[in-house]
């Protein structure tokens, strides 16, 4: 697939995408321009380092080469920039796909999307990674929830719920060193729909194995799971983890709430699970939507899509993107870096999609921009009413 364009944005989005869905593998930036100072080539890979992931930056000369850690923000600016002003090809490496941008002497540039070259990201520090795979499997809790037998093998039918644990906790790391946490301080920590509790407890161990001082509520709607849930945590020793009864919207937190997650809330309950995430100011909202149905029955397709509406799964598809779009377009507006990226692989799970806010330390922002942005998109599909955009008052007369 190739297309062409007259600016850097897809090359520069590419890296933030696979940077905040931890796909990216490495980068590679080739044939300087004649005035490029000697620099041959330049190459960039995630790094784990204490102080976080890091972007390691390698610049090769004839000679000899330079190398320096950068945070993702930096690292990514350096990297769009050096293509812009020095190199004339970027290879961005991703477990997705792998993405081919070409400066062409018209200045317009190309890109062509090809099958990933590496089905599995390296290591970001030798087999650390693996090693803690190994370990979260062998964690009691997954024994007595089911997933796992004591030798930390997957028992039968929840292998894939086993990759599902592991890529949360994953993910979940991550996001915790990019929101603006306080780690020195208790914090509060709701899992909404919490059903038997695999994805509570993992959220428990995760942040305990980090040392974070964090109290854990599981929000369950069935007393059965909530009862069994409490039990376990005693019987496990998980002192700070605790399930309630409620439904989504309507538990309301005892205090202030910096991390919410809500995974595979139906329908419109991840609307009233981001509302409430919003309005307690958590500085992180984790989120898997499901059952996107609000949305199909009023969405207008522009003409420019009307074969779209022509095939029932694809018109369900549509659906499911321009919701999930119109969230992330109100967590801008509600101050929050919203970011859309693949959870498991499309063979686990047919909802795959995580949606992710990180609360941004500059609250304001360019909110009539972010406004007309959410409005244009409203508009062009001729809706008439959304959840969330109901709830935080954005949503057009």
């Amino acid at each position: 697939m190739l297309k062409t364009t007259h600016r850097l944005e897809p090359f520069e989005e590419t890296l933030r995408n696979a940077w905040a869905a931890v796909t990216l593998v490495k980068v590679t930036l080739s044939m300087p321009q004649k005035d490029a100072a000697g620099v041959r080539n330049l190459k960039a890979r995630p790094v784990q380092l204490k102080d976080g992931r890091r972007l390691c930056v390698v610049e090769c000369y004839a000679t000899r080469e330079t190398t320096q850690n950068h945070g993702p923000e930096a690292g990514i600016a350096l990297l769009v920039q050096a293509f812009a002003q020095t190199f004339e090809r970027a290879h961005v490496f991703t477990t997705a796909g792998d993405f081919q941008f070409r400066r062409e002497r018209s200045g317009e540039l190309s890109v062509r999307a090809t099958r990933p070259a590496f089905a599995v990201a390296p290591s970001l520090a030798h087999d650390r990674s693996k090693q803690g795979r190994e370990a979260l499997a062998c964690e009691p809790f997954l024994q007595r929830l089911g997933v796992t037998t004591p030798d930390g093998s997957p028992r039968a039918g929840m292998a894939a719920k086993l990759r599902q644990v592991h890529r949360f906790v994953e993910i979940l790391g991550h996001l915790l060193a990019d929101a603006p946490l306080d780690p020195t301080r208790p914090l509060h920590v709701a899992d909404m729909g919490a059903g038997k509790g695999y994805l509570t407890f993992a959220l428990a161990h995760a942040l305990r194995a980090k040392g974070w001082d964090a109290r854990v509520t599981g929000v369950e709607l069935r007393p059965e799971l909530v009862e069994s849930g409490n039990l376990a945590a005693r019987d496990l020793g998980f002192e700070q983890l605790r399930f309630v009864a409620g439904a989504i919207g309507e538990w309301q937190p005892e205090g202030a709430l910096d991390v919410l997650v809500a995974l595979h809330a139906c329908d419109t309950a991840t609307d009233d699970a981001l509302f409430q995430g919003v309005q307690a100011g958590a500085s992180l909202l984790l989120s898997s939507p499901c059952c996107h149905r609000e949305l199909r029955p009023q969405m207008r397709l522009p003409t420019m899509l009307s074969p779209v509406g022509r095939h029932g799964i694809l018109l369900e598809r549509q659906a499911e993107i321009l919701t999930d779009a119109l969230r992330a377009e109100l967590l801008e507006l509600s101050g929050y870096s919203a970011r859309v990226f693949e959870f498991v692989e499309p063979e686990h799970s047919g909802k795959n999609l995580m949606l992710a806010g990180v609360r941004r330390s500059d609250l304001g922002g360019d909110k009539e921009k972010e406004r007309q942005s959410f409005l244009g998109l409203w508009s062009s599909f001729g809706l008439r009413s959304q959840r969330l955009a109901s709830l935080l008052g954005e949503q057009p007369e």
